[in-house]
């Protein structure tokens, strides 16, 4: 069902059983899935893809353009996948050519009130942006990612599966996976061990992760020789030590410790 004071461009793709509510404006080259749910005041768009079943709050701005001084009106896009809540004036923003053209959400994630995506984002699935959350361009997010109200995270910044960054936490370099993270300038506290339990992580696992996090971070090893005894070790048969050592190794901005 459409309102009547809705404004919805004829040349957007909209499915049959979408609900747009009142005064919300969808602009042409706009795709919306089947069984989405759009509240009053909505806007979105040019260039916005968004999937099934999701749940849109009154307020919120869906694909505007990306805030980059070098952006000079290129056509780039905003793709959303399926089954993702976005709540109260949550800001997504499209791509930018120099950033690879899109802004990429997953499904089943859950932005709270205000948060932001800027452009050039890739975010997996089941991500919580809690409210007031920030992120500059570029950044990666992967799976089952907590990132805490008022937390900013800075530009080409990566936040590993799993992790947990703590309210009023500023990061600056790479979060791995599995860790939980906090202050003014994010440090690590150990393992997000609540997380991990929820999430059914075995036994066997929470350990052998805890035992790769102190050889990595309080051995007081170099990080190269660290990686390599982790490697080297009978902890490498572990899928989620592999991923630890990989995404540490493939680190640009450096890794917060």
């Amino acid at each position: 069902m459409i309102h009547p004071t809705a404004m919805v461009h004829p040349r957007a793709e909209i499915a049959e059983d979408v609900e747009i509510g009142p005064y919300t404006i969808i602009e042409e080259d706009v795709f919306i899935g089947e069984g989405t749910k759009i509240g009053p005041h909505v806007v979105i768009r040019e260039g916005t893809t968004i999937g099934k079943q999701c749940q849109i709050y009154q307020f919120a701005s869906i694909g505007e353009a990306p805030q980059a001084l070098a952006y000079r009106g290129e056509k780039t896009t905003l793709r959303v996948g399926d089954r993702n809540i976005i709540r109260e004036f949550v800001t997504l923003h499209r791509g930018t050519l120099k950033g690879g053209g899109e802004t990429v959400i997953g499904n089943n994630n859950f932005f709270m009130a205000y948060a932001h995506v800027a452009h050039d984002c890739h975010i997996g699935n089941q991500v919580i942006l809690a409210n007031g959350a920030t992120l500059a361009g570029h950044i990666l997010i992967e799976d089952y990612a907590v990132i805490g109200g008022l937390s900013a995270v800075h530009q080409f910044c990566r936040i590993g599966a799993h992790a947990f960054v703590s309210g009023l936490t500023g990061v600056t370099l790479d979060i791995p996976p599995y860790t939980l993270a906090a202050g003014n300038r994010a440090k690590l506290f150990g393992l997000n061990t609540v997380g991990l339990k929820r999430h059914q992580f075995s036994e066997e696992t929470i350990k052998a992760l805890k035992t790769a996090y102190r050889i990595i971070f309080r051995s007081g090893f170099p990080l190269e020789k660290a990686l390599r005894t982790l490697e080297e070790s009978e902890l490498s048969q572990f899928i989620e030590v592999q991923h630890l050592v990989q995404f540490i190794k493939q680190t640009k901005r450096g890794i917060s410790r």
